[in-house]
Order: structure tokens, then C-alpha cells, then sequence
């Protein structure tokens, strides 16, 4: 698999400073209203949102796997390829969100490929070698994280929010995140140990705003944390994808 230079992002300059810290908040689900919300606070700070969607989770058929989706409408690919357009991002988030790490590899693998089936055939450009899989619950296993690599550029997992500065090579980003109850407390915990840091990237997982879904957050919020980090010259807010150099 072809690998795309990452390093270039410690060297970007804003202002007379280098940047030493990057921000990824990581919007799974792809909760319609949520999503449409959060597209237009980030596009007033000429930002790309990271949007990680269910493959089905529009369809009819779709069965809620958890509370925290509940009947939540669900945006589908012509939504997903609007926004694109507007420049966010948009990763695959399972078939149908299913646990990997409860079922059997071989069964976890067809999940897998079938999302990126339905992948490529709807979402303008999906490459999967330029993606990233952000399983579902945030679980995986060791055999699927060998695997992985051969047929995406990256995966997201459990482990912790704070990543090393993307490198070359690198394929197994960690995340954190806080629920089910609002987790803005826990975000500005995570920022403030990132921004201590001599240098880092935090990705957060979230889902949506207000009351939508799993751990979510506050619209003011988000608009005044991106005010708030947009302000200081060592911080970058970037989407996973471009952050780690894989998106054309």
C-alpha cells in the first residue's frame, strides 16, 4: 500500500509558529441533524468536520444496535457526498455497527469488506486504501489489526486520545471519549493534558449535539471551542484523514 507523507504537518506554519498540537474530534453515527449542525459551525471557522458513518444506518432496514442510537434519523449518501463536497471528511463506520470483538473474524472481515463495498459504489471517490475504519464501540482484535492494513490506510480503536504527530507508516490511531451523559467536561480534561504536552494529536470520540446520541455535546460548545482553539498558534483542528496525510 502506497503511504502519503505526514510528517510535513509539524513543519505547518501559523503565524511565526510551528504547529506542535493537533485536534481530531471524531463524530460517529452520522446523526442527521447533529451532522448538518456541526457542518456549518466548522465551516465558519473555514474548518473540515470528521464525520465516521454506518454504511445501512439510513436504510430501512436498519435495527439500532444500543441506546445511544435509538431511532435517531440517520443522514444517507447523497447528504454524506454534499458535505464531502464542502470539504469534511467522511469515513466508513461499519455495515450495521456491529461489535467486532464479539464475533468471529471471518464474520467481522465480510462486515468489514461489505461496508467498503457499499463505500465505493456511493460515496463519490472512496478509495479504501485513502481511508480510515472507525470500528464501531471503538473495539477490535488483535487478527482484524493485521489484517486491516492490507486493505485501508489506517483504523481507529480504543486505546487512549493522545496519538503521537502523524508519521509515516503510522496505521493505528486511539481515541477516547465519555458517556452516555454529556462529555464537554471530559473533552476540555483531554485538551488541557494534549496542550501540556510538549507536542500530540488528540482524537475525541463524540457523536452528537445536545441529546443526540452516545456522549454528546452542546452546540454553544462546540462554536466556542473551536473559537477558543482556533486562537492559539500551535494548535491545528483537522480531521483524521488529512491529519495523517492519507486524503488526496
Amino acid at each position: 500500500m502506497d503511504h502519503y507523507p505526514c510528517c510535513h504537518l509539524i513543519r505547518i506554519k501559523k503565524g511565526k509558529f510551528s504547529i506542535q498540537h493537533i485536534v481530531t474530534l471524531s463524530f460517529d453515527d452520522g446523526f442527521l441533524k447533529s451532522n448538518l449542525k456541526i457542518a456549518e459551525i466548522y465551516e465558519r471557522y473555514n474548518l473540515s468536520a470528521c464525520f465516521n458513518v454506518i454504511a445501512t444506518g439510513a436504510d430501512d432496514s436498519f435495527v439500532s444496535p444500543d441506546s445511544g442510537q435509538g431511532n435517531i434519523p440517520k443522514g444517507n449518501f447523497e447528504l454524506w457526498n454534499d458535505l464531502q463536497s464542502r470539504g469534511h471528511e467522511i469515513m466508513p463506520h461499519g455495515f450495521k455497527h456491529a461489535n467486532k470483538s464479539k464475533i468471529p473474524f471471518e464474520e467481522a472481515q465480510t462486515l468489514i469488506i461489505d461496508c467498503l463495498d457499499i463505500f465505493q459504489a456511493k460515496l463519490d471517490g472512496f478509495d479504501p486504501r485513502h481511508s480510515i475504519f472507525n470500528f464501531p464501540y471503538n473495539q477490535s482484535t488483535p487478527e482484524l489489526e493485521v489484517w486491516l492494513p492490507s486493505v485501508l490506510a489506517a483504523y481507529r480503536r480504543s486505546g487512549g486520545g493522545l496519538n503521537q504527530l502523524p508519521y509515516p507508516g503510522m496505521t493505528k490511531l486511539t481515541t477516547t471519549g465519555f458517556g452516555p451523559e454529556n462529555c464537554e467536561a471530559h473533552l476540555d480534561q483531554e485538551i488541557e493534558q494534549l496542550l501540556s504536552a510538549p507536542s500530540g494529536w488528540l482524537i475525541y470520540n463524540t457523536h452528537g449535539l445536545d441529546n443526540e446520541g452516545w456522549g454528546p455535546i452542546g452546540t454553544s460548545y462546540l462554536d466556542e471551542l473551536l473559537y477558543r482553539l482556533t486562537a492559539i498558534e500551535t494548535v491545528s483542528i483537522l480531521p483524521a484523514g488529512k491529519a495523517l496525510g492519507v486524503c488526496k
